[in-house]
């Protein structure tokens, strides 16, 4: 999928239920190394605290890398639920991880999944956001003749350009949001009557 909605940055709530501080913090991880990042980061945050349960959907759609730790809560309790917040949330690359001290109360099964789950959705719900688009890189090639109209429809279907090389023809590079590319590569074919293709991505 090529436009999913995403953490915009790091966002943080506390609870505290039965004297026990539930500290909830999301943020936006892109892949699996970036989520364990912010997993050690929130660990080193709060070292003396009794638990850092976490969850995490990295992608979007048919193609989600799902993580998820009780850290040390009774199975079923922390990490399902709040997986289970992150899943319906809406977003895709984000990671939450629910910090507890606890507070000497023991809440029982019940009481730790709607906890943990209350603080996933505070959090979640607290997050700023934003669509994701992704975009990919292309080089074409224009005679001079054309490079004003071609830079014209590079702007109409929002591309940027990246770079350019005067030689004996203009060389650009371009970056485009995906979904743009196929009606750009149209235009571009009937404005300079097929004169000019795409070529390679990088």
């Amino acid at each position: 999928m090529s436009r999913y909605i995403i953490p915009v940055k790091e966002t943080q709530i506390e609870l505290v239920i039965s004297r026990s501080r539930f500290i909830s913090t999301a943020a936006y991880t892109p892949t699996i190394e970036a989520a364990k990042a912010f997993i050690a980061k929130v660990r080193r945050a709060y070292p003396d605290a009794s638990h850092h349960v976490y969850a995490f959907a990295l992608g979007y759609g048919a193609s989600v890398t799902y993580g998820m730790s009780n850290a040390g809560e009774p199975s079923g309790t922390a990490g399902k639920p709040t997986l289970a917040v992150v899943k319906g949330c809406g977003m895709g690359d984000v990671t939450v991880v629910t910090t507890r001290y606890f507070g000497g109360i023991k809440l029982g099964t019940g009481g730790l999944v709607k906890a943990y789950t209350e603080a996933a959705q505070i959090v979640l719900a607290e997050t700023p956001r934003v669509e994701k688009v992704e975009k990919r890189a292309i080089d074409i090639t224009t005679p001079y003749n054309l490079y004003e109209a071609v830079i014209r429809l590079v702007k109409q279907h929002h591309g940027q350009v990246t770079s350019e090389d005067f030689g004996v023809e203009v060389t650009l590079n371009l970056t485009f949001p995906t979904p743009n590319l196929p009606d750009f590569a149209a235009d571009l074919a009937e404005i300079t009557s097929g004169q000019i293709t795409l070529a390679n991505d990088k």
